[in-house]
């Protein structure tokens, strides 16, 4: 241990002085990650009940959706919005091609969370609403999706996580977010361990916030719950 050179591996000064920097790119961070996934919600929730439906269309349609999302990399989504939508004519910014990607890949990963959740709901739920004569639309929105979201929280919140810490793939696209300053500063002063290992302790911070939030969240909606 005594001949390993810390200095070369984590620089106490340098993070103290870079840490603003680094910082300022936290609004784009959050910003991408939770625009996304409140998209990703929206969406999700669409191609869950796609999923759910009658009609083998639209449960083709979904399943062809989520099957492809979940089985490519969300950096080779990203180089297609960002790179290839020009050849067809369609220029986007960095950080709407960043939104755009997350958003769309989030969703299939939401949409099972949703779907799961919607069948954990003990049917005896749907025979009740129908005995009193409820039609479908109340009968989801006022008391089936309510408590699907309750148990959807855990999961929803690990699908958040990942946003987070994937938002760092927008460096690729050259949006100023965390990672992107690191890779910066990192190579301005030829110290990327340091910064590697900065950002990594700024992650980590927001995503024990974003922990916290998850578990009042589940004290809120368990309130009722016996």
């Amino acid at each position: 241990m005594g001949g390993i050179q810390w200095h070369y591996i984590f620089n106490p000064e340098l993070a103290w002085e870079s840490l603003p920097f680094l910082l300022r790119g936290l609004p784009y961070t959050l910003g991408i990650a939770l625009v996304s996934t409140a998209l990703g919600i929206v969406l999700g929730l669409v191609l869950a009940l796609m999923r759910m439906s009658t009609s083998l269309v639209f449960q083709w349609l979904a399943r062809t959706y989520i099957s492809f999302m979940r089985g490519t990399p969300a950096l080779v989504f990203l180089f297609l919005i960002y790179f290839g939508l020009p050849f067809a004519g369609i220029q986007l910014g960095a950080l709407t091609s960043a939104v755009i990607c997350f958003s769309l890949n989030s969703a299939a990963y939401i949409s099972e969370i949703f779907r799961s959740s919607l069948y954990s709901v003990d049917k005896g739920q749907w025979e009740a609403a129908k005995a009193l004569g409820l039609n479908y639309n109340v009968t989801m929105g006022s008391i089936i999706l309510p408590q699907a979201i309750r148990i959807a929280i855990p999961p929803l919140s690990n699908v958040m996580l990942d946003v987070i810490k994937g938002t760092s793939l927008a460096a690729m696209i050259t949006v100023n977010e965390v990672f992107q300053n690191a890779r910066i500063v990192g190579g301005r002063e030829h110290d990327y361990m340091t910064m590697y290992i900065l950002v990594a302790a700024i992650y980590w911070a927001v995503c024990g916030l974003f922990g916290f939030l998850q578990q009042y969240l589940e004290t809120i909606s368990s309130r009722y719950v016996a």
